[in-house]
Formats: C-alpha cells, structure tokens, sequence
C-alpha cells in the first residue's frame, strides 16, 4: 500500500510525519510503503498487540478504563470495525491535490447508550511496545486524517444530492447542520520501562514566548502505561492479567507476589499468556493442547527449571574443572551418566573422556 504526496519536497530532505516508517524520497514525489523500518511487515509484537486488542471484548474493557474508570459503558456487541486507512484529499499550496494514506493498528466505530442518550464516536487504539517521542504528532495526524475524510466524504454527498443552500456551504462541502463524529485516539504502551515521552504537543516544544502560548493549539495523547496503573480491579477482561505482569516484570520478586496472590492468575487464556510471554520477555512454557493455563504453577515450575538448569552448570563446571567425577555428579543431578552427558553436551560443556 503505498501513498504519493506531489508537494514540493528538496531531494535528499527528510519526512517528518512518515518518519517512524520507511520512506523513500524520489525527486519532488514522496512514496511511503508502509513498512516498518528494519523489516518487512509489521515485526512479532505490532502482529499481537494489534490481533489481541482487536478483540471486541478487550477493546471495550480497554476503553471503559480510560474513557469511564472501569464502567462498563461501551459493549463489545456495540462496536464496529472500520477500514483503519483514513484517506484525505486536500488541496495543497501547489494547487494540486495531496493524497495522503495512513495505516491505523485498530479503528472501531462505537455506538454508546449512557445517561439516557445514544452516542457515536469513532475510536482508534494504536500500540507502543517501544517509547515514541514524537507520539503527539504522530497521533494528531491520525485524528486529522479521521476528521477530513468524513469532511470529504460529506462534501462528496452533497455534490451527488446537490443540496448545498448557500455558496458558502458550496465552498466549504460542509452545511451549518452537518456534524462530525468525535475521534479518540488511545496509545496503548507495551513497555517495561517507565514512559519517559512526551505526552502533549507542547512537551516536543523548545523555549516558547508566554505570550504566544495561547495561540498555539495543543494536543494531548491518551496514554495506558502498566507502570503507572494503580488498581486493576476495573478491568474485566484478561488484558488485567498482561497489565499487572508488565507492571512487574522488572522486579522478579514483585512478579512472584502477584502470581501467587491474585487467584485469577489460576485461570489465563493462551492468547493472554501469549503475549505476556512476547512483551514482558517471560519464558512461560505453554502446553500446545491447553486453551487455558494456570500461571501461578507455570511460574513456580519455571523457577524451579532455572534452579534446576543453575545446579547442573555448577556440576558440568566441577566434572570439566576434574573437581568432581561424572558418576557423582550425575546422582548428584538425578539422572544417568548417559542422560547427564547429554546435558552436559546440549550446554555446551565438554564431556570428558572415559577410561
């Protein structure tokens, strides 16, 4: 998928609002591919992330925590997945016209019943397992690229019916009546690290004069960092479970607690282990027939593997270092001298010859 934008661009200069993609500049014409620079395609995480909150029942869990603290307001059956490439045409300083394609993670069309009233709000989830620091920009052209294409596509409607009243509403493909459907774009951070970028527009701004301040417009992200949720309980969904672990993932003793003292933890689907395993760089065994898995006891036999893979290093290390013979060490290990040698091997030791 690829977009053309005929401005007029120096060769060899850099695109600013393609930047986080890989761009080619040829002569005055702009073409973007679409691919994530450093592969083809999308990489492992941008696949799960966007395939596992596409799911309506964690998209509307993950929206009711931000936009109603945990309520649950918008319904999974209430959502509606819309084309996530937004396409507006304007008119460029050339005369021309600019036709600029952008690719969405997640884009849905929610339909909500809340205090007594029906409303419609175009909602669109993008994932960060990494920081972005130009995140404000890179948001607010998704939200601008929403607004104008529901602009072209009304002005499109009005000149097939012909219904425009005055020359102003001609002009503007836009009547007095007509009216937008509001656009809320959530970043969902993947992350371990604590979130050190910016999160409004003017947080990428240098030294600004006070004075000017109230004329510059400003954009503020709607940010989900595991770092810094403080209660869980809202969440309904096992996206619970992939939050409070990547809260944790940095103090192994931290993880432990709420493993064991979090009995919904017994009870994880594949999906959600899945992707706990890819961002929080867990390595929880996973049985390829089991649909549903208890963390608590794949975490402690985890641990008990790293013992257990820690003790015979320490033994390979005494039979290579002729501190211990093979035969002891093997008992030692629980296995037998034919099994120990394989492991020793599989580790990359140098098994010792027999006399």
């Amino acid at each position: 998928m690829k977009c053309i934008q005929s401005v007029n661009i120096k060769k060899d200069s850099t695109c600013i609002l393609h930047k986080w993609y890989h761009c080619t500049l040829i002569g005055t014409k702009f073409s973007c591919s679409h691919k994530r620079t450093g592969g083809e395609g999308l990489s492992a995480k941008d696949s799960m992330a966007k395939e596992y909150f596409a799911d309506n029942a964690r998209f509307a869990d993950l929206c009711n925590n931000i936009l109603y603290g945990g309520r649950e307001v918008i319904l999974p059956e209430n959502l509606k997945e819309r084309d996530t490439t937004e396409v507006l045409t304007a008119l460029g300083l050339d005369k021309k016209t600019i036709a600029m394609q952008k690719l969405r993670d997640i884009f849905k069309n929610a339909s909500i019943k809340y205090t007594g009233k029906s409303y419609v709000v175009l909602i669109g989830v993008e994932n960060q397992s990494d920081i972005h620091y130009a995140i404000p920009v890179k948001n607010m052209f998704y939200d601008v690229m929403a607004y104008g294409n529901q602009v072209k596509e009304t002005a499109k409607k009005h000149r097939k019916e012909k219904d425009t009243a005055t020359s102003d509403e001609f002009l503007s493909g836009f009547t007095k009546e007509d009216k937008l459907i509001p656009v809320i774009t959530i970043t969902v951070y993947l992350g371990t690290k604590e979130w050190d970028g910016p999160r409004k527009l003017s947080d990428m701004f240098g030294d600004v004069d006070e004075e000017l301040r109230p004329f510059i417009p400003d954009y503020r992200i709607n940010l989900l960092a595991p770092r810094e949720i403080t209660d869980f309980t809202g969440f309904r969904t096992s996206i619970r479970q992939l939050f409070e672990v990547l809260k944790n993932a940095y103090d192994k003793e931290k993880m432990q607690e709420v493993l064991q003292n979090d009995e919904k933890f017994s009870n994880v689907d594949r999906e959600t282990v899945e992707a706990i395993n890819l961002f929080a760089g867990t390595d929880i065994d996973i049985d390829e027939k089991e649909e549903v898995i208890d963390m608590c006891k794949a975490w402690e036999d985890h641990k008990k593997l790293g013992i257990q893979q820690g003790e015979n290093r320490m033994l390979f290390t005494l039979v290579t270092k002729g501190k211990l013979d093979i035969d002891t060490a093997a008992e030692e290990a629980g296995v037998s001298v034919s099994e120990f040698e394989k492991l020793m091997s599989e580790a990359g030791y140098k098994v010792p010859e027999t006399v």
